[in-house]
């Protein structure tokens, strides 16, 4: 029975992993069960057996992926040691366009289909909101070392992963409007106004 149960869980993980992989490539409203069943070379039915519908199933995927993002940047503020400037740095590293967040093709879609899907509404604003407050802690603790000079942490979170959000927009929804010095840049300037560094 443990064996069974186990082929199941995974036999769910594969089907999440192949519905993102269809997202990305065909977008929320191209993506199909019977795509993703014939990538795994399983039947619509043990898709739909899963999952119940296709909305149920891109919205646990996204949420899957969610909690894929955040604990890679829980491993990031583990795994970085330092002041608080460093581990801002390496936390904005990620969360940007610049970084390793391979994610943003999904976010992006993620962010659109949310505005009519209430269900990925909550799962973007939830993995939006933990990484917003990541960088308002971390402002708040290099204010209270003096590494940061801050009137407003929270503020100045919003600012700062706000400008990521648009500028991730730019880079990967329309190739050649930016580049990734361009970013990179922007964000230095915006952290020297925003904290002083």
């Amino acid at each position: 029975m443990e064996r069974e149960r186990k082929a199941v869980a995974v036999r769910r993980d594969e089907i999440l992993a192949a519905t993102l992989d269809q997202v990305r490539e065909r977008g929320i409203a191209g993506t199909r069960a019977a795509e993703i069943a014939k990538a795994l070379g399983v039947s619509t039915a043990l898709i739909f057996y899963h999952f119940g519908t296709i909305e149920n199933l891109v919205a646990q995927a996204f949420a899957a992926a969610a909690e894929q993002d955040l604990a890679a940047l829980d491993r990031t503020l583990k795994k970085t040691s330092g002041g608080a400037e460093k581990r801002l740095r390496a936390v904005l590293r990620q969360y940007g366009p610049t970084g390793d967040a391979a994610g943003w093709t999904l976010w992006i879609e993620a962010i659109a289909a949310g505005l009519r899907d209430p269900i990925l509404g909550d799962v973007a604003q939830r993995l939006d909101l933990r990484w917003r407050e990541t960088v308002a802690d971390l402002i708040v603790e290099g204010v209270a070392s003096g590494e940061f000079r801050c009137a407003d942490p929270r503020a100045a979170a919003w600012r700062l992963t706000s400008l990521l959000d648009g500028l991730a927009v730019q880079l990967v929804a329309r190739p050649g409007a930016i580049t990734r010095r361009e970013v990179t840049s922007w964000l230095q300037d915006c952290l020297k106004a925003e904290l002083g560094i």
